[in-house]
């Protein structure tokens, strides 16, 4: 480092925390690996074909089916196991989606000039006005069947809540002194978003991003509970919900079984985003 120069401030570690303040966290991480392999790889042990009619509807749990059977007497357990996948990854491809969009957008509003950066961010704030469930429901009623759609609506939704929080983080790290001396000593443009904004908005961007993944659990799942993307009978945590909620008096583990664990995954990813917001702060 040569005289006069000021060093860069380095990222703040993600996550450094004492061993007994990692409990809490590896806990909320553990629990959230397991229900993502639950949806992953639960088509892979499907007891039952999760489609075919193999009893009386609603028939009470017994050997055979242990969490009973559905309004049409298919395998509970089967259509667990197989309707996650589709589910999370849905919602994790719009999360990426709309990080990605929400970052490049982000970064050039705050990189630009005042005037540029204030246009780009109204014309994502146009997408923010519609409601995010009527966006899911405008494109996958448009398109029947289809689950690129659900994740493209995804996207749309949540990207500019995403634009503001990262157009705010950088701006924070573009009007800092250590940035104003690398442009000083005459730094590009290109040299100050590799080495001082993008590092030092990693933190908000991964919090963001599990903020952001919640919410597209909530427009999947609502999607599949209002019969939107792939139809025919198909597994799916959300639809089984809607499938199963008339007959809840009857039997309450089949409107239950889809529900447990998308109310686990999305708490703990909440928690997780809470965690690693305030690590990073």
């Amino acid at each position: 480092m040569t005289a006069g120069s000021t060093p860069r401030r380095r990222a703040r570690p993600i996550g450094r925390r004492t061993p007994r303040g990692r409990l809490p966290l590896v806990l909320l991480v553990m629990a959230t690996l397991v229900v993502v392999l639950l949806a992953l790889l639960g088509p892979l042990a499907v007891p039952h074909s999760p489609t075919a009619l193999l009893g009386a509807p609603f028939q009470q749990p017994d050997a055979e089916f242990p969490l009973g059977t559905d309004a049409l007497g298919r395998d509970v357990v089967s259509r667990v196991l197989a309707g996650g996948r589709t589910l999370v990854l849905t919602a994790l491809a719009g999360t990426a989606a709309a990080g990605a969009v929400g970052l490049t957008a982000g970064v050039l509003a705050a990189m630009a000039s005042r005037r540029l950066g204030d246009l780009l961010v109204r014309c994502v704030d146009a997408l923010a006005v519609l409601p995010p469930l009527l966006v899911v429901l405008v494109l996958a009623a448009g398109f029947p069947g289809s689950t690129t759609v659900v994740v493209a609506a995804v996207a749309l939704a949540t990207a500019p809540f995403s634009t503001r929080v990262l157009r705010a983080a950088a701006d924070t790290v573009l009007t800092s002194g250590y940035v104003e001396a690398a442009r000083a000593r005459g730094d590009t443009r290109r040299a100050v978003l590799r080495h001082d904004v993008l590092p030092n908005i990693a933190g908000p961007a991964l919090t963001d991003a599990a903020l952001r993944l919640v919410a597209s659990l909530h427009l999947t799942a609502t999607a599949g509970f209002l019969g939107l993307g792939r139809g025919g009978g198909t597994p799916d945590w959300g639809r089984m919900v809607s499938e199963n909620a008339p007959g809840a008096t009857l039997a309450v583990l089949p409107f239950l079984a889809p529900v447990l664990p998308l109310v686990l995954l999305s708490v703990c990813v909440g928690l997780l985003a809470d965690v690693v917001g305030r690590g990073t702060a």
